[in-house]
Formats: C-alpha cells, sequence, structure tokens
C-alpha cells in the first residue's frame, strides 16, 4: 500500500522528536568535578581573611581587621560577630541587621582586601611543608611551590589529596603526570587545609 507524502512527512517528523528525546536524556549529567573551579570558594569567607568594612552613613564605625582564628570578628557597639563560611554579602546583611539602631543609613559595606590559607604538601617533593597562599591554587601549583617533584623516586600518577569538610574526610587520586607531559588535564583547585601527598614510585629490581 503506497502511503502519500503528507503522512510520510508527519511519521519523520515524529520519529525525527523522539530520537532528539532519547538522545537528550542520554546525555551525560555528571557534576563538575572537583577539579574545576573550586576556587569559587575564594567567595567565602575564610579565618585569616582581612575585612574592610565600611558604614557610608557612619565613617566613625569603619574598620580594618582579619577574621579570627575562631570565625569571628570584634566591632565597636555590637561585639563579636560570626563570620567564616558567610559570603561578603550575607556578612553585609548581617551587619545592617545588627547596626540598624545605630545607623541611620541601612548600608553596610565588606570588602576583602586579603585573603590567605594554609595547604600540606608531603612525599616525594623536594621541600614538604606548609603553604601559605593568598590566591586560588592547584595541586600541581602546590607542588611546585615545594620545589617540585622528587623525580627519582615520585609517583606522578598517584597523586593523594585528603580534605576534611564538615567533619567528613575525602580522599582524591590525581594523575598529574597527564598535565606534566603536555595532555589535556583539567586543574584540581585546592582548599583550605588540603593535605596533598606524592607517594614513592616501586622500585622494581
Amino acid at each position: 500500500m503506497k502511503i502519500r507524502s503528507p503522512y510520510l512527512n508527519s511519521l519523520l517528523t515524529m520519529l525525527l522528536a523522539l530520537a532528539s528525546v532519547i538522545s537528550t536524556g542520554c546525555q551525560s549529567t555528571h557534576a563538575p568535578q572537583a577539579a574545576e573551579a573550586e576556587h569559587t570558594e575564594s567567595l567565602i569567607l575564610r579565618e585569616g581573611d582581612v575585612l574592610k568594612i565600611t558604614f557610608p552613613g557612619s565613617p566613625n564605625l569603619d574598620a580594618t581587621q582579619p577574621i579570627r582564628r575562631d570565625g569571628k570578628i570584634v566591632l565597636s557597639l555590637v561585639g563579636e560577630v560570626p563570620a567564616v563560611g558567610l559570603t561578603p554579602d550575607e556578612l553585609q546583611k548581617k551587619l545592617i541587621e545588627l547596626f540598624a539602631p545605630q545607623i541611620s543609613s541601612r548600608e553596610v559595606v565588606v570588602v576583602v582586601e586579603s585573603s590567605s590559607f594554609p595547604v600540606y604538601v608531603t612525599g616525594q617533593v623536594i621541600h614538604p611543608g606548609k603553604i601559605q597562599t593568598d590566591h586560588p591554587l592547584t595541586a600541581l601549583e602546590a607542588v611546585m611551590e615545594a620545589g617540585g617533584f622528587d623525580f627519582g623516586t615520585a609517583n606522578l600518577k598517584s597523586v593523594k589529596v585528603t580534605r576534611t569538610e564538615k567533619g567528613v574526610t575525602k580522599a582524591f587520586k590525581l594523575d598529574l603526570k597527564r598535565a606534566l607531559d603536555g595532555k589535556e588535564a583539567k586543574p584540581f583547585y585546592l582548599k583550605p587545609g588540603d593535605i596533598l601527598f606524592v607517594p614513592e614510585r616501586l622500585q622494581v629490581f
């Protein structure tokens, strides 16, 4: 039986639409790897960050100070204010609420003047120890800051990063040899307190 072209066109349209839906459903929906832009964490206030806090309507309250080890800052009139874990915008909103009775203008500006955090590099590197950084730092950059790999003993393919967040410890295994060989590799950004361990390469006799 011969099918008229309008019906054939309709059938083809339906098949193409179905194929599109199936294709969309099969696409990868993996979340971005930790290797990507964990440096967005730089927007979260941390211990040691130096904050400049200004009150446009009450300049006598302006202050510049670091976030203490307990995660707080101390401001006149309101005392201790928790800051760690907040974004600058969130801290601004909190300060507007706290200072509402004392300021005429409901405006507070929080600026991070400087930010630094520690990471630790150990194992088969030239200068193991603590690295203090004031900018987003990748695992490979941290190794370079530690003097580089000990190429006579280091296993570049099984570098381990240990991270503790909210009481939970996670481990990440990295192949840093790919990057050193000039192959495509996504950078792994370190977070405050990360411990990077370069293991010893298995010696074959």
